[in-house]
């Protein structure tokens, strides 16, 4: 006798928390995601379809493969595995699990997605980010990125957070999280993209664009005198 599995008819698509790499497409037009550990060699934009990464023509989730989207049901347990070296570049996804899907323990195996919303850690030197700017890796065609601040930003390749939910389109908001203090909770500030119901900017989204083009400013100013002592020297 074949068993079957119990069959889920939800009248919303369910919620499920992830993390990933942000990443920007070779020529700057388009921004996802990319996994971090088997799906990693698949980018995969905001509203995608998963495809086995071992090539094979069954459509995912098929039941003897472990293709497909993976998410878990906690947010906990995605931003615990934040706290890993190897992740500590990742940004933590909510979740639409969309098409067909294989309900686990701990999450789901899915066919759809959609990217709600994306939290960016802080930067490398403890300060909020302001950006995503090259983290000096990436797959083909795709430039991965990580958090910066306004300081550490240093003339590298930056898309504010503002910037990338836009490029990223298809609603996505982009949050970047504030480090909790000694007896105070964690804050966010929340930026949205175009191709949803866009909100207007608040103050810490704008004071944060502002750090962000003054940071370039200065790096572009700090060139330009670097380049007149040379002609002046030569």
């Amino acid at each position: 006798m074949r068993l079957r599995l119990p069959e889920e008819r939800p009248t919303e698509p369910p919620t499920g928390y992830k993390i990933a790499h942000p990443v920007l497409s070779q020529d700057g037009t388009r921004a996802g995601f990319t996994g971090v550990s088997l799906g990693g060699a698949l980018p995969y934009g905001v509203l995608d379809e998963a495809r086995c990464v071992y090539g094979r023509r069954h459509r995912a989730p098929h039941r003897r493969c472990d293709c497909g989207f993976h998410c878990v049901h906690e947010s906990a347990v995605a931003e615990a595995m934040l706290c890993t070296a190897e992740h500590r570049a990742a940004v933590l996804l909510e979740v639409s699990v969309l098409g067909a899907y294989i309900r686990f323990e701990r999450g789901f195996r899915y066919a759809r997605q959609r990217v709600r919303s994306a939290t960016v850690g802080p930067c490398e030197c403890g300060a909020v980010a302001v950006a995503l700017a090259d983290a000096g890796w990436g797959r083909p065609g795709r430039r991965a990125l990580k958090a910066a601040c306004a300081g550490c930003l240093r003339g590298r390749t930056s898309l504010s957070l503002a910037s990338f939910a836009r490029l990223a389109g298809e609603g996505l908001r982009v949050r970047a999280a504030v480090p909790p203090v000694a007896g105070i909770g964690g804050a966010e500030g929340a930026a949205t993209g175009a191709g949803g119901a866009t909100a207007a900017l608040g103050v810490s989204e704008l004071v944060a664009e502002a750090a962000l083009l003054q940071a370039r400013l200065d790096w572009f100013q700090s060139q330009l005198g670097r380049l007149r002592d040379e002609e002046a020297q030569g």
